[in-house]
């Protein structure tokens, strides 16, 4: 696994948009229990709560100690600072990662997975891509940031991300998935905050010395009036989700 955000690991637990309920409610319905669950690449542990408030146990794993420490705590939940799951054969229910595959090497990855998972459990894998506003303007401005400023500093596994991982290697047998929406009421401070924890921001500052963001603040806010004021923002929600055998 690739680290791109223990030095943005607060400002990543802070920023990110939150998953729907009723996603982790339908992986609760896909294992026969609700006993152990591997969250690999957990980074702040979002979808680890989500998942904590249904399973009794959570194995949340990332290789940021920063990132996990972000990581809200729970008594069903235990952090490990690996990109291995730590878990006995045979022992997990679901393998979950959230926004994080396109960082994984995925052979070793996914044979962790066989190893650990139960014969009758499950893996889920999600990414979301560029967001879009209730106006037209703003997010053809978003856009310009996204693809334009920072995108020349995008990691090649940005792609990945934005098509849903269709055209990453899976190795399971694939369940159907319903339709998820990922929606979220933001001022622009808030906004402004998630730019700032994606990864092209951080090498693009590395690279210049300069946050982007800060420059392309006043053209966000000439689009958006009361920077108080939230809007309505939505991200494109995908999923795939497999079993080891049919």
């Amino acid at each position: 696994m690739t680290d791109h955000f223990s030095t943005v690991a607060r400002q990543y637990a802070e920023a990110r948009p939150t998953y729907p309920a009723a996603l982790f409610d339908w992986l609760a319905t896909l294992t026969p229990a609700c006993d152990q669950v591997w969250d690999a690449g957990a980074g702040s542990g979002q979808a680890s709560l989500a998942l904590a408030e249904r399973f009794q146990r959570v194995q949340a794993t990332d290789i940021s100690a920063e990132q996990l420490k972000s990581a809200p705590q729970h008594p069903h939940i235990t952090c490990r600072v690996d990109d291995m799951s730590g878990l006995v054969d045979a022992s997990a229910d679901l393998v979950t990662v959230a926004q994080a595959l396109h960082w994984f090497n995925l052979d070793a990855f996914y044979a962790e997975v066989k190893r650990v998972l139960k014969p009758e459990g499950v893996i889920a894998v999600w990414s979301y891509g560029l967001l879009t506003t209730d106006d037209d303007d703003l997010t053809q401005a978003v856009a310009h940031l996204h693809n334009d400023i920072v995108g020349p500093y995008w990691p090649p596994q940005r792609h990945d991300v934005e098509n849903g991982y269709a055209n990453l290697t899976f190795p399971f047998v694939a369940l159907p998935v319903p339709d998820f929406a990922m929606t979220a009421q933001w001022d622009l401070n808030r906004l402004l905050g998630y730019f700032r924890s994606w990864s092209a921001t951080v090498r693009m500052e590395k690279d210049t010395g300069d946050n982007p963001i800060d420059g392309y603040a006043p053209v966000l806010q000439a689009l958006w009036g009361d920077p108080e004021q939230p809007r309505t923002l939505t991200w494109p929600l995908m999923v795939r989700a497999g079993e080891v055998t049919a």
